[in-house]
């Protein structure tokens, strides 16, 4: 052993000049250079010798023997930084977690939701589901179905630099249960994809995301779904937005193959913290050609008192698709939601109601945000009715959710009745 490297790793140890136990080793004189740091060293288990009382410090060990050495050192709290990233592939060998080496890791944090579900869903005869097979045929007519499966969402954020980070999300859906797609429905089933990549910072006083992210439009009663492309947004109290992209979500009674772009934008007033007025625009393009539907809604919300709030959207479509706009169906509607307190995932025993009613145009539901499946759908005829739900905090990061949907198409004598009942763990 070199007489740097004795002096270093015992300096690290924070050893002195003053007496330690006598030296175990033979080979070591009381008079030797090292002395007292070797018997430091021993005396805290870092060095052990080779089993037969020698140190042998004029041979040169091996990589594997200096990993030891240096992971013992880790142990005790040494500052030995700079010998633990010589050694790296050593100490991964050895199963040695290297603080100094996972500083950067310090740089990634990962969040994560998980879901467990449960819908139930009863139709009238104008509504008739098909259930079909593995192959897609068409089997059989049924007025109810049942759709039970596991939701597992994990969050990256990576600090690129003091403006900029990379966002992620990796989903895996879990099919317990589907009795309107029976091949969906044995234990095991499951789809795993990352459905959010983007970059998201700062440019002067302009926050902007590019990649595949998020985007929320009409409250999430037009979209609520992934986007391949880019969102710019600048202010406070009043806020500026605009995006531009490709949609990924879309619902498929639409009859189309692919949005291929959609663009839009939106102004939000912030009035003190107790109410906010956003006004916005969305624009979606079918098949490299304009032939899609245009969407304007304004929202208005506001807080009264500590814990009630109530809102109103309006809404209005544009479209000489009839796969957009049936004939006859309204261009026109709304959506008006109150809400009590608010369940907290950090606050056990919190809990909050919410109560809506819907007048939804033909046209709007985009890719909405309900948990009922009428929405989708009746796209082309619009819908009415009402959901009510709770939600309770059972403990931190614990919550469980139950909604009830009692929907009609706006054109035709559709409906569905739709029971969400769910339970959630984030981290």
């Amino acid at each position: 052993m070199k007489k740097s490297l004795v002096l270093a790793m015992a300096m690290a140890l924070g050893v002195t000049a003053s007496a330690y136990a006598a030296n175990p080793f033979s080979d070591v004189p009381a008079g030797h250079w090292a002395y007292d740091s070797i018997s430091k060293l021993a005396a805290a288990g870092i060095i052990e010798g080779y089993g037969d009382d020698t140190f042998r410090g004029d041979r040169l060990m091996t990589r594997y023997e200096m990993a030891q050495i240096v992971a013992k050192a880790l142990a005790k709290g040494a500052n030995v930084d700079k010998l633990a990233a010589e050694f790296a592939d050593e100490l991964d060998a050895l199963g040695v977690r290297v603080a100094a080496l996972e500083k950067k890791a310090d740089n990634v944090k990962i969040t994560g939701q998980v879901r467990y579900s449960m819908q139930h869903n009863k139709y009238n005869d104008a509504n008739k589901h098909w259930v079909r097979n593995a192959a897609g045929d068409k089997q059989h007519q049924v007025t109810k179905g049942t759709r039970t499966r596991l939701r597992t969402r994990l969050w990256f954020a990576g600090k690129v630099n003091d403006n900029w980070t990379y966002r992620a999300r990796l989903e895996n859906v879990q099919e317990f249960n589907n009795t309107l797609k029976p091949y969906l429905g044995n234990t095991g089933d499951e789809t795993t994809k990352l459905n959010y990549a983007y970059l998201d910072g700062r440019l002067g006083g302009m926050n902007v995301e590019a990649g595949r992210t998020y985007l929320w439009s009409g409250d999430g009663n037009v979209y609520d779904d992934a986007i391949d492309g880019i969102k710019l947004a600048y202010g406070k109290n009043v806020k500026l937005s605009a995006y531009y992209g490709k949609p990924t979500g879309h619902n498929d009674s639409w009859g189309w193959v692919n949005m291929d772009k959609a663009y839009g934008g939106e102004v939000k007033f912030s009035f003190a913290k107790k109410a906010n007025l956003t006004v916005g625009y969305d624009k979606f393009d079918v098949d490299g050609n304009d032939d899609g539907v245009d969407i304007f809604n304004a929202n208005l919300y506001g807080k009264f008192g500590k814990n009630f709030g109530l809102g109103a959207l309006y809404m209005h479509t544009s479209s000489d698709n009839k796969n957009i706009i049936a004939k006859g169906a309204s261009k026109n509607g709304f959506v008006v939601t109150a809400d009590i307190a608010g369940a907290n995932f950090n606050k056990p025993g919190s809990w909050g109601l919410q109560g809506k009613y819907y007048h939804a145009p033909a046209g709007s539901a985009v890719s909405h945000t309900m948990t009922s499946t009428a929405a989708g759908d009746w796209f082309n005829e619009g819908y009415k009715g009402y959901s009510v739900g709770a939600n309770y905090t059972v403990a931190k990061g614990m919550m469980f959710g139950v909604t009830w949907y009692d929907l009609k198409s706006r054109a035709t004598d559709k409906k569905d009745k739709t029971l969400w009942g769910e339970f959630q763990l984030r981290f």
